[in-house]
């Protein structure tokens, strides 16, 4: 495991005022053994060509119309090589130049299956909204509503082969039910890195308006019921009120 290599896939669509940022992120890390792979939808603006100024960098481009975002992550998992992976798609940028060092070291020193850490929102100035803290996971928590920061999320490559990869069946919740899968159901063991891994902008698809937010908890509750969570109605309600601890301290 010294010369552990770690895939990273970096979804984008129509993401030109965002991707130089993400990219030039992991050009930055102090970690040499890295798979970048850019798995783009078909972008329409100038995302493309941003991209190409940074070619040398990139292991693998990809660029064609999709059914979403998972299933771009899903392209990406099976075009990677390396024994780890882990997303960064074009909202998010690495919170220094030091993650990937550390999440490999986490695999070397501790041999787990899962390594994931804390993750900060913020907005277009660049200023904390959110802050969310994840807490060394125990068995049962999920029961509770918890889950960490997907895009914190690093997982060693053969276990998609082993146990599945993106739902598309879930919408906005198949990184959630991913996570679910692999910590709650097949309890593979997870190490937390107690520091911020990721920064992402604030928003997404599933807070855009009511509907979608109605939307994305119908997909929770489904992801939940699918793996018997103990009480899948009292998981769903505590899951987004995690969110407002989350923003108090992001006001600390």
């Amino acid at each position: 495991m010294q010369d552990l290599k770690i895939s990273l896939i970096t979804v984008c669509y129509n993401a030109e005022s965002t991707i130089s940022r993400t990219i030039e992120s992991v050009i930055a890390q102090n970690f040499e053994n890295i798979e970048l792979i850019i798995i783009d939808g078909g972008s329409t603006d100038n995302t493309v060509r941003c991209i190409n100024q940074y070619k040398n960098h990139v292991s693998l481009f990809l660029s064609e119309p999709d059914k979403g975002i998972y299933d771009a992550m899903n392209k990406g998992i099976n075009l990677a090589s390396g024994d780890i992976i882990g997303t960064l798609n074009a909202d998010d940028f690495f919170a220094n130049n030091d993650v990937l060092k550390s999440v490999g070291d986490a695999f070397i020193q501790h041999d787990p299956e899962i390594v994931y850490g804390d993750l900060d929102y913020v907005n277009d100035e660049g200023r904390v909204i959110r802050k969310w803290r994840s807490k060394q996971y125990f068995y049962g928590m999920f029961n509770w509503g918890w889950m960490p920061p997907h895009p914190t999320f690093y997982c060693r490559r053969d276990l998609f082969e082993k146990h599945g990869s993106y739902s598309l069946e879930l919408g906005s919740a198949a990184d959630y039910e991913l996570m679910l899968r692999f910590m709650h159901v097949y309890r593979l063991k997870a190490v937390y890195i107690d520091k911020v891994l990721v920064k992402m902008n604030i928003g997404g698809i599933s807070n855009k308006n009511i509907g979608n937010r109605l939307k994305a908890l119908f997909y929770d509750f489904k992801a939940m019921q699918n793996h018997d969570l103990s009480l899948p109605i009292v998981s769903l309600a505590f899951k987004p009120l995690r969110k407002i601890t989350q923003y108090l301290n992001g006001r600390q």
